[in-house]
């Protein structure tokens, strides 16, 4: 997870939502993404589907099985959604998403008994620091706002 935190101040410092995330397979990172929406004036542009996409192109198979994903928010609907899509073992996250999240906090696309494939699911890892980085950012953004 300190990884993970580590690309998430690295979203922040370039303006962006601080996420990180990072996949892992076989004791391996075999992935990695922030959060680049603004960057890339991309809707998609989560940390999550920078990290997947990555651990696909590693492992040359759309299936993810056996893959964790790190990430330092509860993933977001769309989020969760790839996750299941991609048949991701193992979902590892820090802070919950009380206003997005979609793997407890709102919603529990994880465990979704119609779905197909469910994940795994660890939360909590590092929350007080996840949820900090967040703080401090939009903390910024408002005095930023203020400002002008």
């Amino acid at each position: 997870m300190q990884q993970a935190l580590a690309l998430a101040r690295e979203a922040a410092g370039l303006g962006e939502v601080p996420v990180g995330a990072l996949a892992v397979h076989d004791g391996k990172i075999i992935g990695t993404g922030f959060n680049r929406r603004e960057i890339d004036r991309n809707p998609l542009a989560h940390a999550e589907i920078f990290a997947m996409d990555a651990a696909a192109k590693a492992l040359g198979v759309w299936r993810l099985t056996g893959v964790t994903l790190y990430v330092t928010l509860e993933p977001c609907a769309m989020c969760a959604g790839a996750l299941v899509q991609s048949r991701v073992t193992r979902l590892v996250f820090g802070t919950l998403d009380p206003k997005a999240g979609a793997v407890g906090s709102l919603y529990n696309l994880a465990e979704e008994p119609r779905h197909n494939h469910r994940l795994q699911v660890t939360s909590g890892i590092m929350a007080d620091d996840c949820r900090q980085v967040l703080k401090d950012f939009f903390a910024r953004l408002r005095t930023r706002k203020q400002d002008k």
